[in-house]
């Protein structure tokens, strides 16, 4: 027997592939990113090298995955994506949408979308013609959806913004997905800081992942998955 009697666990890490030359999340990352188009590379690529200490914004390739899989297990057609940045999570999610598919993409920021992110996504308009990029305070937008009797209407989500209102856009995603439908909250592990949080996002996020454990309307499992992923499904 080749198994070890018991494991002793001296370190933990938690890293995007892009980040890292962690071998095991290397050797995770390349079986998990076979799909992962040159167009998602180009704009990936383009984002690291244009946008200073802020490209590591950019989703981590593997989750960006993880989420296309998502879509195509919900037959998504309609997607909530909270978190701008230069595009490669919008670009994800509509390359695994049908044509009619929309992808609400919303940031308070547009800067880095179109200086780095729009040049790319243009180059392939049956993409671009599915996401619907606004400008403006995510908690609104979500918000004026509610208003307009979008709730039940979406099948997945994606919350990549800032970190203090993590628990405010899971409840709005919440109202807003149907039965069945997927969350996916990303830097759910903050480079491992939730487990001791002290500095302010980590205690948001923190409290995000604790609602969703604590919620009876969903089902939660938090992956240590490039800086981590909160994987929920709201209930039948």
């Amino acid at each position: 027997n080749s198994k070890p009697s018991r494991f002793i666990i001296t370190m933990s890490t938690v890293e995007k592939s892009y980040e890292t030359e962690d071998k095991l999340i290397g050797y995770t990352a390349k079986i998990s990113t076979a799909s992962f188009s040159k167009l998602q590379q180009e704009l990936q690529d383009r984002t690291l090298a244009s946008t200073g200490d802020d490209g590591g914004m950019i989703g981590a390739p593997e989750v960006l995955e993880m989420g296309k899989a998502m879509i195509n297990l919900t037959r998504a057609t309609k997607v909530l994506d909270i978190g701008t940045f230069t595009g490669g999570s919008a670009l994800a999610w509509s390359m695994e949408l049908p044509a009619n598919g929309q992808v609400i993409s919303m940031d308070i920021s547009h800067e880095h979308l179109n200086k780095v992110g729009l040049p790319v996504i243009q180059s392939a308009p049956e993409l671009r013609a599915k996401i619907d990029f606004r400008l403006g305070s995510a908690v609104d937008i979500l918000q004026s959806l509610i208003a307009s009797g979008a709730a039940g209407s979406f099948s997945f989500a994606f919350i990549d913004a800032d970190k203090g209102n993590y628990s405010r856009y899971y409840e709005q995603c919440l109202e807003l997905l149907a039965p069945g439908g997927v969350i996916m909250i990303d830097n759910a592990l903050w480079h491992g800081s939730v487990v001791d949080p002290k500095e302010p996002s980590a205690v948001a996020i923190d409290a995000a992942n604790r609602r969703a454990a604590a919620d009876s309307r969903v089902y939660n499992t938090l992956l240590n998955i490039g800086d981590g992923v909160n994987l929920i499904v709201k209930k039948h």
